[in-house]
């Protein structure tokens, strides 16, 4: 299916990021998150296209074809916010409709919010606009999890080159692993995830499916299969080893709200949910958000929902998109 789309190298920034670009129209950009590419927006690309866009859905830098700097700090949310903007220049354009998933939610949030003038409207799927804590996120799951003798990934990607080792050891198996453990297939999230004593790797709580579930084909498995063995899985892991750099670049990150159209596209299965104990953190998402026309929650879908759930995640980009001005 990747053979269906029209890719494209973009400079930004001081490096070059692979995109597929397809329509034309207002410009709008999707970024994906971890561990993904521009592939998984492989359902969105054409329709919204069709709709009257033009739809640039990059590799994020660190991901497929785009460059993958070494350094830990080339990947913080200041330079990952400039990429973009680097990407609405390239196009000739002032501003630019964001869409984000996952690790690419907060950069599409956080761009919109630290700057307004670029952006026209913004929409995130799974990973929603939260208020700035006191303190770095990795503090938090340090004190949610491990201080509580349990695992979390993210504190478990924080020293270099050990996920790193695991995940290299075997790709295939591991983005099964990865990408199964966090969709709506699975009954229980606790185990893999949330639940889990200290000690050992990220893909040892894992199921590894047979046969996969069906969202995604064994083709669309090998080319993230083969875009991640070429690539590595150092950029990936870099971004989560950012958090403190973050919280101390940008004071206003999580402070000021996101006052263009905005909307929210999650799972009700997703394990982003349920991060923290006894909180829904879908819940009050019009705190930050002023101006939020899409709140959809699709039952039944897990993290991965533009791949799990593409029609009804269409029918929510394609309702707001219809809602703006431009």
């Amino acid at each position: 299916m990747h053979d269906q789309f029209t890719l494209q190298m973009i400079e930004t920034n001081g490096i070059t990021l692979r995109a597929a670009v397809e329509g034309e129209g207002p410009l709008v950009i999707m970024v994906h998150g971890w561990p993904e590419l521009w592939y998984s927006w492989r359902h969105q690309i054409k329709p919204i296209a069709q709709a009257g866009y033009k739809v640039c859905a990059i590799d994020v830098r660190g991901y497929g074809g785009s460059d993958k700097p070494h350094a830990v700090e080339a990947y913080d949310m200041q330079t990952l916010m400039a990429d973009v903007i680097g990407v609405i220049d390239h196009f000739g354009e002032k501003q630019a409709i964001l869409i984000g998933h996952d690790w690419g939610g907060p950069i599409v949030w956080n761009t919109a919010a630290l700057h307004p003038d670029r952006v026209a409207a913004v929409a995130g799927l799974s990973v929603p606009y939260r208020q700035r804590a006191p303190v770095p996120s990795i503090q938090i799951w340090q004190q949610l999890y491990t201080d509580q003798g349990k695992f979390f990934y993210q504190v478990y990607f924080q020293d270099e080159g050990v996920v790193e080792a695991e995940v290299e050891a075997d790709f295939r198996t591991a983005l099964r692993k990865i990408y199964h453990s966090i969709s709506g297939n699975v009954p229980s999230l606790g185990p893999a995830w949330l639940e889990r004593p200290a000690g050992g790797g990220l893909l040892d709580a894992m199921v590894d499916p047979d046969p996969f579930p069906d969202w995604m084909t064994p083709a669309d498995l090998d080319y993230f299969v083969q875009n991640f063995q070429a690539g590595g899985f150092r950029g990936p892991a870099n971004r989560y080893r950012n958090q403190t750099r973050d919280f101390k670049m940008l004071p206003e990150m999580g402070v000021k709200p996101v006052n263009q159209p905005s909307a929210f596209i999650g799972g009700s299965q997703d394990v982003v949910r349920f991060f923290v104990p006894g909180r829904d953190t879908y819940a009050g998402l019009g705190e930050m958000c002023p101006d939020l026309r899409i709140n959809r929650i699709i039952d039944g879908a897990g993290h991965w929902v533009q791949q799990e759930a593409p029609e009804a995640v269409n029918e929510a980009l394609l309702e707001f998109l219809g809602t703006l001005d431009c």
